[in-house]
This record gives C-alpha cells, structure tokens and sequence, in this order.
C-alpha cells in the first residue's frame, strides 16, 4: 500500500459528500451527522482517497458513521487504514467503545470490521427499509438489516 496520511478537517466539499454517499447513499441522513461528527480524509499525495466521520453516541463510545473509499482506490489498504486510525484515535481520546454499523447483505465489510476485532452485538431490524425511500439493493439482496458491532478499546 502506498503511503496514505490521515487528516481531521472541519468542512465537506461536494466531492468529499459524493465519496459519504457510496457509503450512505441518502443525502438526508447524511445532513443529520455530518455537522455534529469528527471527520478525517485518507489522502494519498494530495488526492483524497477516503473519508471517515465518527460521532459521540454513549458515554464512552464513538461511532463510525461512515466509512468510504474512492472506487478507483479500493482493496489497497486504505478502508483498513482509516479503521486501525479510527481506533486509535479513539483510544487517545480515552473512548472505551467504538462501533460501527453496516448492512446485513455488507458481506465484505461484516468481514473487514471482524477481521479488525469489531464484534456483533445487535441487529436493527428494517433500518434500510424503513430510513431509506428506495430499496437498496446489494451482492443480490434487499438490504432490510443493520448488523451492530462493536470493538471495546
């Protein structure tokens, strides 16, 4: 992998909020965290190759809200980059818990955030289906689940 630097920044610029959307793809929603969340962009040179949003959700606890690379940049390393810098940035921030959420058809991703310690602890029933006003359709399948995960730092 080449050498990714991860950096905080304060605002979205219109091809940032086009690489949230590959991960979350309702601009509404996206409007309800993005303010209030931690951001960090994965830079390659000085190409912005991922983004990161973590927000407050518990005492002690971070969420990874969203988590996306550019399509041209994927299986490089870079989505484990932002994870492993997620978590340690959580740490130093003396979080207890980090979590994160994906989709019950997110087959890649249920496999990255594992291999990275994440842990299932729940599963929201129809969040797809009931947050979003299209069908969301993924590896084949209706996404209808959120599966919950968590990693204790």
């Amino acid at each position: 992998m080449a050498d990714v630097k991860i950096s905080a920044i304060s605002s979205i610029n219109a091809d940032l909020f086009s690489l949230l959307l590959e991960a979350d793809p309702s601009e509404e929603i996206i409007r309800g965290y993005i303010n209030r969340a931690y951001k960090f962009v994965a830079w390659l040179s000085d190409i912005p190759v991922g983004i990161l949003l973590l927000l407050d959700t518990h005492p002690n606890t971070v969420e990874i809200v969203n988590i996306a690379v550019s399509k041209d940049f994927r299986n490089q390393g870079i989505g484990s980059a932002l994870l492993g810098f997620s978590a340690e940035w959580a740490k130093g921030k003396k979080y207890k818990v980090i979590e994160i959420g994906t989709g019950s058809t997110s087959f890649e991703q249920l496999y990255l955030y594992q291999k990275f310690g994440f842990r299932p602890f729940s599963i929201d029933h129809d969040f797809f289906v009931k947050n979003y006003n299209q069908p969301i359709i993924e590896n084949n399948l209706v996404l209808k689940d959120m599966i919950r995960l968590q990693q204790y730092l």
